[in-house]
């Protein structure tokens, strides 16, 4: 290709490369619209305090344990795997001194020791129901007062077993008086709780 020609071809490039690049945006979002079709997530600002812990060194369970202690109207669970003696029994005493708890489970992590634990919850009247929608409901989370300015949001890595405390390096990371967030964790655990199944039913 002669030096003249090749300078032509340059040119045209460059001259289309403002066309391209908006065409290019524009595919972009729309493929990630058409793959996601759900709207743009919602940026909350920073409020409230967190506060970071890390096992084995921190003692994570004594943080949700204290957690629990002080909800006054609602705790909802979402867990992948809950074992704990310790949280279910915190679970227990804050259903029967008046709170809300509400528990999801996945499905297909319920050990021998999961069931015995789903079964302490039901005995007392507290509405547990089993994920089977997906092949890892792979939340950790817990929710306390929702709707409220004392709201609390707790999620990690943190399973809630005693091998996550004792064996595992996990984290987790508690949202205290951020009443924005918390309703949004809240929102999506109540869709999941729409899409669960009572344990009878589950099996």
């Amino acid at each position: 290709m002669s030096r003249q020609r090749w300078t032509g071809t340059r040119l045209r490039l460059l001259a289309a490369l403002p066309s391209l690049a908006l065409c290019l945006g524009l595919c972009t979002t729309a493929s990630v619209q058409a793959f996601d079709g759900t709207a743009p997530a919602q940026i909350l600002p920073a409020q409230g305090t967190l506060e970071a812990a890390f096992a084995p060194w921190d003692n994570i369970e004594a943080r949700l344990l204290d957690a629990l202690a002080v909800a006054r109207h609602q705790i909802l669970v979402q867990a992948y795997i809950f074992t704990s003696k310790p949280l279910t029994l915190a679970l227990i005493a804050s259903h029967q001194r008046g709170v809300d708890v509400r528990v999801l489970l996945d499905a297909g992590q319920l050990s021998h020791i999961g069931k015995e634990r789903l079964a302490m919850l039901q005995a007392v009247g507290i509405s547990v129901r089993l994920e089977t929608a997906y092949k890892n409901a792979h939340n950790k989370v817990i929710i306390i007062d929702a709707g409220t300015d004392d709201a609390t949001l707790i999620t990690g890595s943190y399973n809630f077993s005693w091998s996550a405390q004792n064996k595992n390096a996990e984290n987790i990371l508690i949202a205290r008086k951020n009443a924005p967030l918390a309703a949004r964790y809240a929102a999506n655990w109540m869709r999941h709780f729409k899409d669960a199944e009572l344990p009878d039913a589950a099996k």
